[in-house]
């Protein structure tokens, strides 16, 4: 059980939804945490701590000494004891104090002194958790690292029906248990990661392009940033977001932008994915204005080669750093693919098919087969595109660090 012998510090503020507390601190011990409550004054209006420390069998902390004989609470150890903090559920004026170092209660004191991950679990009515300065303190939060537990929609203390419900405890156990489930070995690494496709400008209203959809890069980006990583996410235009405060997000256009962004950042790296699907050619010369249709049966573009970017980063790669590209392939997969790999002077490529079903560009899923300079190939069935992030990242750095 993932959750055994964690140390888990709850913080309850004054909310509605402090109810739920009590139901998640009994599912954590039940999981086999060992739970320490850290309550804010407002939050004893709406839950006892007798409650609580019957629940947990530990005393809840709330004040930063005890009335009865002076003793000081020591908010650094709580910090050091802690493996994990998570304040559910969180007011917005909790969540502000946080985002800004207003350590004016036990619960933020703490929170100032965590060592360990921190997770949030907003409870509020719908127009406080939609109004802007709550939205910045969350997105600031993010930015700082705390693990954002969205909240869901429904039945509000209102009475009125929206956003703002506490996520039900049930589903924060689970979130939980699949953090400390998540292999973290990539912890403090740097990793970039190029997405997409690129644009290529003919004029103002038309380009050459492709039909990615940047869906592989983005859930390799979010799996590395699970597991610890700092990335770099360079990608072309798509719609897609990225969720994880990890993720450092660099929009580009063309594979020019591209390629400067990355030999920009890649000194600093530990690693590079190339996942972006980069256009090889532009146009020799780009219209500023639309260019109008003619009574020409035939319409002739010229166009000049790109630079290379994986090739370009192999000349670059320092010893200790690594290279991983792709290859979609639809003919002679596997020898193109270790052309390419030996080429350009990756560590890793990963193959991919449009003969599979299911595979390539546009779709949900993929099929690959991971090859390795030193001959290894690993091949996996048509799997989610998120758990093609899962076997890419696991067999790569798995790879690596155990050699």
């Amino acid at each position: 059980m993932s959750l055994q012998g964690k140390h888990i510090i709850l913080g309850v503020t004054g909310s509605i939804a402090a109810y739920k507390s009590a139901i998640l601190t009994r599912l954590l011990v039940k999981k086999g945490a060992e739970v320490q409550t850290v309550i804010t004054p407002a939050g004893k209006e709406f839950i006892t701590p007798v409650t609580l420390s019957a629940l947990s069998g530990r005393p809840v902390i709330s004040e930063f000494f005890a009335s009865s004989n002076g003793t000081w609470h020591s908010h650094v150890d709580l910090g050091l004891w802690a493996d994990l903090m998570i304040v559910a559920p969180a007011t917005a004026s909790s969540i502000g104090k946080m985002a800004n170092g207003i350590a004016d209660n036990m619960l933020v004191t703490t929170y100032l002194s965590m060592k360990a991950p921190v997770f949030v679990a907003p409870a509020m009515d719908l127009d406080m958790y939609r109004h802007v300065s709550t939205q910045r303190n969350i997105k600031k939060l993010k930015s700082d690292g705390v693990h954002i537990i969205e909240a869901t929609e429904g039945e509000l203390a209102s009475h009125l029906e929206g956003k703002g419900r506490m996520e039900e405890p049930e589903n924060i156990v689970a979130m939980l248990e699949h953090f400390f489930a998540t292999d973290h070995n990539l912890d403090k690494k740097k990793i970039m990661i190029t997405a997409g496709p690129t644009y290529e400008r003919i004029d103002p209203v038309r380009f050459i392009g492709n039909f990615s959809s940047g869906k592989m890069g983005f859930a390799l980006a979010e799996e590395c940033a699970s597991r610890g990583a700092e990335v770099v996410l360079i990608t072309g235009p798509t719609a897609l977001s990225a969720s994880h405060p990890n993720i450092l997000r660099v929009n580009v256009e063309s594979a020019m932008e591209m390629y400067d962004a990355a030999l920009k950042n890649f000194p600093q790296m530990d690693a590079a994915i190339l996942s972006a699907a980069v256009a090889d050619y532009r146009p020799e010369q780009r219209s500023d204005k639309k260019i109008k249709r003619s009574d020409k049966e035939h319409y002739t573009l010229s166009l000049v080669s790109n630079p290379d970017i994986a090739a370009s980063l192999g000349k670059l790669k320092k010893p200790g750093q690594l290279t991983i590209g792709f290859a979609l392939e639809t003919s002679d997969e596997e020898r193109n693919a270790t052309k390419k790999m030996e080429e350009k002077n990756l560590d890793f490529i990963v193959l991919n098919s449009l003969n599979d079903r299911g595979a390539g560009f546009g779709h949900d899923t993929n099929k690959v087969t991971i090859l390795s300079r030193h001959g290894e190939k690993q091949s996996f069935p048509l799997k989610s595109k998120n758990d093609v992030a899962k076997d890419i990242i696991h067999t790569v750095f798995h790879s690596c660090l155990d050699s």
